[in-house]
């Protein structure tokens, strides 16, 4: 089984997802949180658009070492920024897929903090780890937009808010 076709086709319907999601995130929102602890809806969304950025540091890289190379997210005041900021991180993963061999995906990558060893992979659990920080980061948005009561799209189907009240008690019948 060839894994690299996989990995672009979800990197696609991801992206899509995504795209419709941060589509309707409004600038004027940037700065609001839920909670103190938790992050502002801009730092949010730019971690989720720089996720696919992670396809390409698993490619070209054996690793991470967060003390040798802080986290510098990249910039966004507003939304339009915010969908180029995808497209860039989207084209880099797509990009780095497109330059490995199946064989490569199964070479170690190591995260760590200075000495302290975070985690070992191999590259295709690093990308897999990105795709899953994807969904749920975004999933995590939807929570913040759904407080916000901004009606959010549908990720794997539709959300409440795209079906219609008759459509509602048509599935809670046949659960």
């Amino acid at each position: 089984m060839n894994i690299i076709p996989m990995f672009l086709k979800e990197l696609e319907q991801e992206t899509q997802t995504t795209r419709k999601m941060l589509e309707i995130v409004p600038t004027d929102k940037f700065q609001w949180q839920p909670h103190p602890k938790s992050m502002t809806i801009e730092d949010l969304t730019v971690h989720i658009v720089d996720l696919p950025n992670w396809l390409a540091l698993a490619v070209y890289t054996d690793g991470l070492n967060f003390a040798a190379e802080p986290y510098n997210p990249p910039k966004a005041e507003n939304t339009t920024e915010l969908l180029d900021l995808l497209e860039q991180s989207v084209a880099k993963g797509k990009e780095a897929l497109q330059n490995i061999t199946e064989e490569e995906l199964l070479k170690p990558w190591t995260l760590s903090n200075g000495d302290v060893i975070l985690q070992n992979y191999n590259k295709a659990e690093v990308i897999r780890v990105a795709f899953c920080q994807l969904v749920h980061h975004r999933a995590q948005l939807g929570v913040y937009l759904r407080l916000l009561n901004i009606p959010i799209p549908g990720s794997y189907g539709p959300s409440a808010d795209e079906l219609s009240g008759e459509y509602q008690r048509e599935v809670a019948s046949t659960i």
